[in-house]
């Protein structure tokens, strides 16, 4: 009964979605509830109290993580670099796109989505409202990033192997590099493609580029924000307590929400230190802040009562039942390619900790590496990342202005690509055996 109920509200929750009947925050609180007391669970209250506590911490990051940065912004500390990436793009969005699948990858390095985004979208935002250009792309091409970043052992899901399996992270990590290369190569051929895409959408060609055009064009992007709160002779004060913060972020010196607690109130008495332009920036960005902390906490809610319920536990079971003996053999396959939707549709936590252990003991009995196993279970990221049980989405689609189901149906295509590619070429290295 828990699985059928399981089931079939995961995918009502993805029809409202998707099809813009019901809002990705209202679905996520009141479709799960519903389901919980029809399957006679009164206690779901204390289910959407805890899965909100088990967010509440980037909940936290995420609010002051926006507040640092909108004030930074406001400060004008990113207009140097925008200014730029638009000279070196020359208006040319074939070198946008490309810059930000590189900045990407290279800020996704530290394994954190919300920063990634927040970063990159801060960088490119201004770039591409200016152009005109697809705003789904900028949503795209950071998360496809980050779900390869995300395989890195100070990321969630190879920390949650490592500790199941107990395996160092060389063991596990070491022969999936050629599939995490391949995958990054990937990322970068995106956008390649979205670029030359959008000079042929935007009838802009390489030989029609006028540089002083993009240079008038980096002065309108800098001029976007009032002169009067821009700050440039802050900027290397600005500039310095950023690299501090990431140095901390890096060396785990505070707790992530404790680092842009401290840096939010720093940058702001020193950029604004008039109590009236302090309340005047937090309630410029007061919007940005509801509309993604709330659906994290709506997450949370979702969360909470799947595993509250059992309905997960039960998912899972079910599934691991259903797997025919003559497909045994190639178990690492199956495992690597339905890590896609399983990591999609539940969290981490219980497809690493419940489902994998499982599939790995049954590999076992039939002479099969469990290793083989936990490296399988994590080339289905790419698609997780796009999950909306992952806190992160909801940061990266609002800073980009998109909304959830127009950035499911966008990217979803390409991040089953680069879950391919990296069981492809796992397959060719010998990571996984068929």
């Amino acid at each position: 009964m828990l699985t059928f109920l399981g089931f079939l509200m995961i995918v009502v929750f993805m029809y409202l979605i998707m099809s813009n009947k019901m809002s990705a925050l209202n679905a996520l609180i009141l479709v799960p509830a519903i389901f919980a007391l029809f399957a006679g669970f009164t206690d779901v209250g204390d289910m959407i109290i805890s899965g909100a506590e088990q967010v509440a911490a980037t909940a936290i990051m995420v609010t002051f993580a926006i507040l640092y940065f909108g004030t930074l912004i406001d400060a004008g500390m990113f207009d140097p670099l925008v200014n730029k990436v638009i000279k070196i793009a020359k208006g040319d969005p074939l070198k946008i796109t490309v810059g930000t699948a590189v900045l990407s990858l290279l800020v996704g390095l530290d394994g954190d989505g919300t920063i990634t985004y927040l970063i990159v979208v801060t960088a490119f935002l201004p770039l591409y409202d200016r152009l005109g250009m697809n705003k789904l792309i900028l949503a795209c091409l950071p998360a496809m990033s980050m779900g390869i970043m995300n395989v890195l052992p100070w990321g969630g899901p190879t920390a949650r192997v490592m500790s199941v399996f107990n395996y160092d992270a060389m063991t596990v990590l070491g022969p999936l590099i050629p599939s995490i290369i391949a995958a990054a190569v990937y990322v970068v051929g995106l956008g390649i493609f979205f670029g030359l895409k959008e000079r042929k959408r935007l009838g802009i060609y390489k030989e029609t580029i006028d540089p002083q055009a993009a240079l008038e064009t980096a002065a309108i992007v800098m001029d976007e924000s009032p002169q009067s709160l821009k700050r440039p002779k802050l900027f290397w004060f600005n500039l310095s307590i950023t690299i501090l913060l990431v140095i901390g972020l890096l060396t785990a010196a505070l707790p992530l929400p404790v680092l842009f607690m401290l840096g939010f109130v720093i940058v702001t008495i020193v950029n604004y230190p008039n109590l009236k332009d302090q309340k005047t920036r937090l309630e410029a960005h007061a919007g940005n802040v509801l509309t993604v902390v709330s659906l994290i906490f709506a997450g949370g809610a979702f969360a909470g009562i799947l595993e509250g319920t059992g309905m997960v536990d039960a998912i899972a079971s079910s599934i691991v039942k259903v797997i025919p003996d003559f497909l045994a053999p190639q178990l690492p396959l199956l495992v690597g390619l339905t890590s896609m939707p399983f990591t999609f549709f539940m969290a981490n936590d219980p497809y690493y900790f419940g489902i994998v252990p499982i599939l790995a003991e049954s590999a076992s009995q039939i002479g099969i590496d469990k290793l083989e196993i936990a490296q399988a279970s994590l080339l289905g990221q790419p698609l997780h990342l796009l999950s909306p049980l992952v806190g992160s989405v909801y940061v990266l689609i609002g800073l980009v202005g998109v909304n959830f189901r127009d950035h499911i149906k966008f990217s979803v295509k390409y991040a089953v690509g680069i879950s391919i590619v990296m069981i492809v070429v796992a397959i060719i290295t010998g990571a996984l055996s068929i």
